[in-house]
């Protein structure tokens, strides 16, 4: 090319496509460094050309710092994987996720763990060779979140995790420890209100195959009631697996009360309301729902609607306000995308139910 044409060219815009067409043709994530080394461009200005590409929407960073190529698009596409679309709780983040999506322009691609961890594995398989841009992933089975999380990092997809921890993710969720506090004072006061600061036995419907950290609800539950009934005794705390499902717990629960029939004053912290509704029921076909009080974790509608009848032990909930899950996921996600700093842990708000309120908002 004759000399008097390069008097038209832009250096920096060159050196800006140069880094751009490299990620392209690698088509694999890089580092800052690995760039500077095939361009030959000065690490200030790979760095600048790069956060405005990320800005722009051309590049995402992953959590690890590299960067790698998005093929342009009339819309970013996400990736979802629920807990199960049957249940409840799950289906409601499911909805609030998919109407934060439309609300932003994102399309979501959404696929069903169905409570299961070979399940998860394989969908999460399936959206990393989709190609999405970014993956949220609700797996309650805790023992392959690694497997999960090693893999989406391989790809240099960014990964949120919702509720469950998994490694190489952004957590969002709720204080599972605190949320369980709360549910055992609201045990407590029950105890207060009704038998005199008494009870037999603290049952907590746990829910071990999400791991110890969703695990903090019945731990919490259970630290509540001891600061409230220091006299029972620590033989009389029990966890049970409940599943988070409502006919596992129905079962375990049933087995328990057939196990001690002539014990009362029974209070139960659930993991999930599905469990909770388990309980419910087995209390219910024994007659003995005056024995028992019991308080669950989500504010799901059939847990409302029970909470309601007049002859239910089932004296409240804990709200994990899954209407917020939707527009705060997608806000962490595309600050994510743009390379903003997120911290690694995001809570939700929660929101103590007790039966006294939701009576309250149906009477209003």
């Amino acid at each position: 090319m004759p000399k008097t044409k390069h008097l038209y060219l832009i250096p920096v815009l060159s050196k800006a496509l140069d880094i751009l067409e490299l990620l392209q043709n690698e088509n694999r994530p890089l580092t800052l460094e690995a760039i500077h080394q095939h361009t030959r461009v000065s690490k200030t200005t790979v760095y600048r050309v790069l956060k405005t590409f990320v800005h722009r929407g051309y590049l995402v960073q992953a959590p690890d710092g590299t960067y790698r190529h998005v093929v342009r698009r009339r819309k970013m596409r996400f990736g979802f994987a629920g807990q199960s679309a049957e249940m409840p709780f799950s289906n409601e983040v499911t909805r609030s996720l998919s109407d934060a999506a439309r609300t932003t322009g994102v399309e979501l691609i959404v696929l069903d763990n169905r409570y299961d961890g070979a399940t998860a594995v394989k969908n999460a398989d399936e959206l990393i060779r989709a190609g999405v841009d970014l993956i949220f992933e609700f797996n309650v089975a805790h023992e392959v979140a690694p497997v999960i999380g090693d893999r989406v990092a391989a790809a240099g997809i960014p990964l949120i995790a919702i509720d469950i921890p998994h490694p190489n993710a952004i957590f969002f969720g709720v204080d599972n420890y605190r949320v369980g506090v709360d549910a055992g004072e609201l045990l407590a006061r029950h105890a207060a209100e009704h038998w005199n600061s008494k009870a037999n036995w603290m049952l907590g419907l746990d829910l071990p195959a999400a791991g110890t950290l969703v695990q903090g609800r019945v731990s919490g539950a259970f630290e509540a009631v001891r600061a409230a009934i220091p006299d029972l005794p620590a033989a009389n705390y029990i966890r049970i697996d409940g599943r988070g499902q409502l006919e596992s717990s129905k079962k375990v629960v049933g087995e328990f009360l057939d196990a001690h029939p002539k014990d009362r004053q029974i209070l139960i912290a659930a993991a999930t309301d599905s469990s909770a509704l388990g309980a419910v029921a087995a209390a219910r076909e024994r007659k003995r729902t005056r024995h028992v009080a019991i308080v669950g974790q989500d504010c799901i509608e059939d847990a409302v609607a029970e909470i309601c009848r007049a002859d239910t032990p089932f004296i409240g909930t804990i709200s994990h306000e899954t209407a917020t899950y939707g527009p705060s996921l997608m806000h962490i996600a595309l600050e994510l995308l743009k390379g903003q700093p997120v911290p690694p842990y995001s809570y939700v708000t929660h929101r103590v139910v007790p039966r006294t309120a939701v009576l309250e908002g149906v009477a209003g």
